[in-house]
């Protein structure tokens, strides 16, 4: 127990650094390494470098390129689908999360996936992220899967689809895009007949903006709108007015989305879109699949997320019936720990949750 629980410890760490942005975690989970007595054994795993190495997978005649960690001895395998992120399998911490999970005895598969590093979701991700699994279940048992931010959506609805995946883990994760939409536009989300509103960062609706590229039917409007994401992302100051000038109807209808500010406009701006983009929502939701999961589900979420609000993770722990380990996290934000001072007491109580949802993630099925 004492050896599961210093594990846990320094995973839970990596959890917080990955999903919820605590950058010096590693360092924290380091020094808890060296303050226990050298003397036990276990201990070993954590200075032993794991091996890793790139490999391709073929994934419906495309490539799909990935790190691969192998421990010494797995005895057990995970696959990690990266979010909506320029820097894909190659992020600082989650390839840091990567090694400490290898060290430990999983054999870690790190995909990327070229949609979400283009900031787009087009649901061939949910192909890629079934490929990887089978691929990982051909090296190991008790094959699992956790999926951060955007990332947890496609991961959660390839999991569905394969039943031998004992353990699935979604973090900071969404239910249904259309109340991302609505949050990342407006503010305002919903859950078990309470109403919160929440100051959004101008940001988040390019980002969004660069997601709905890829469901736009119109070429002409999805290179313009391609255009204006990619000047918005560079410096959201910039004016795009000469391009959304030349849009046609879808765009000029996806740009009214975007930036909107009124929740009662949400519902008619969504019913504008074209056929294709309403479908995409449809088919890249997961909450219709938690039902369908025959693992083991882990969910955790910031309570102060700014792209995906908190109540999207309550949402997919109710359809589990019940099934699922959540923990709101009261301290943590999307892309960072809220100021350590002021909230060490909620900080500490988020520390001991974390804890016990990464022994979960530990256990032997």
């Amino acid at each position: 127990m004492k050896r599961r629980y210093f594990i846990g410890i320094v995973l839970g760490l990596g959890l917080i650094a990955l999903g919820l942005g605590l950058r010096f975690a590693p360092a924290i989970a380091f020094s808890l390494a060296l303050a226990v007595p050298s003397s036990e054994v276990w201990l070993e795993h954590f200075f032993q470098e794991p091996a890793r190495e790139e490999i391709v997978i073929p994934a419906n005649g495309r490539a799909l390129y990935a790190n691969l960690y192998r421990p010494a001895n797995p005895r057990g395998a995970i696959l990690l689908v990266h979010g909506l992120s320029r820097a894909g399998r190659s992020h600082a911490e989650l390839m840091r999360l990567a090694r400490l999970l290898a060290q430990h005895g999983q054999l870690v598969l790190v995909p990327e996936f070229d949609g979400l590093t283009a900031l787009r979701l087009s649901g061939q991700e949910v192909d890629e992220i079934k490929a990887g699994l089978l691929h990982l279940g051909g090296l190991a048992r008790n094959v699992g899967i956790a999926g951060f931010s955007f990332g947890a959506g496609p991961a959660l609805l390839a999991a569905r689809d394969l039943p031998n995946v004992r353990l699935v883990g979604s973090f900071g994760g969404y239910a249904d895009l259309r109340h991302v939409i609505a949050y990342i536009t407006t503010g305002v989300h919903t859950f078990g007949g309470r109403r919160y509103v929440q100051r959004q960062e101008e940001y988040n609706r390019w980002k969004l903006l660069a997601l709905f590229v890829a469901f736009v039917e119109n070429e002409r409007d999805r290179g313009f709108l391609q255009a204006i994401a990619d000047r918005k992302l560079a410096n959201p100051s910039e004016p795009t007015d000469a391009l959304e000038a030349v849009l046609g109807e879808e765009g000029r209808n996806v740009v009214a989305l975007i930036l909107n500010r009124r929740e009662d406009a949400v519902g008619p701006l969504l019913a504008r879109l074209p056929p294709r983009a309403r479908e995409a929502l449809d088919r890249l939701s997961p909450l219709a699949a938690m039902s369908r999961l025959s693992g083991r589900l882990l969910i955790a979420h910031g309570a102060g997320d700014d792209s995906i609000p908190f109540t999207e993770s309550l949402r997919l722990a109710e359809a589990s019936g019940g099934r699922a380990r959540v923990v709101i996290l009261q301290t943590f934000h999307h892309t960072g720990p809220q100021r350590f001072w002021t909230s060490l007491g909620p900080r500490v109580r988020d520390g001991w949750n974390l804890l016990r949802l990464v022994d979960d993630l530990l256990a032997t099925p």
